[in-house]
């Protein structure tokens, strides 16, 4: 599916929850890992506030794309920011979304 590119060029953006692993099977713990390069990836909430409004986002990123110490309050920039729409269907239900990953995150101080 094809993704969208976000800019976040004028934006605020802060950390609102700190990361957390992504797993990729809840049942047994295994964590989910980049399909390109095999890094871990960790899901991080951030509030990105622009023109007047904010938004929350759970962004999928690699472990090796944020700074350690990454904590709530946090202002940050955000490199590569993607959304990609997505649905599945589970025991007869449908479900859809949208998903966001960015490349990395990075202090805005």
């Amino acid at each position: 599916m094809p993704s969208f590119k976000i800019d976040t060029s004028t934006a605020v953006v802060f950390v609102a929850t700190a990361p957390t692993p992504k797993l990729a099977n809840a049942k047994t713990g295994e964590q989910a890992m980049d399909r390109e390069t095999g890094a871990p990836l960790s899901t991080v909430g951030l509030l990105v506030s622009d023109e007047g409004e904010g938004n929350l986002y759970q962004v999928t990123i690699p472990e090796t794309g944020y700074p350690e110490g990454l904590a709530p309050g946090m202002p940050v920039k955000v490199i590569g920011l993607k959304a990609r729409d997505w649905e599945n269907e589970f025991n007869g239900q449908k479900r859809h979304g949208i998903s966001f990953r960015a490349a990395a995150i990075t202090s805005a101080a």
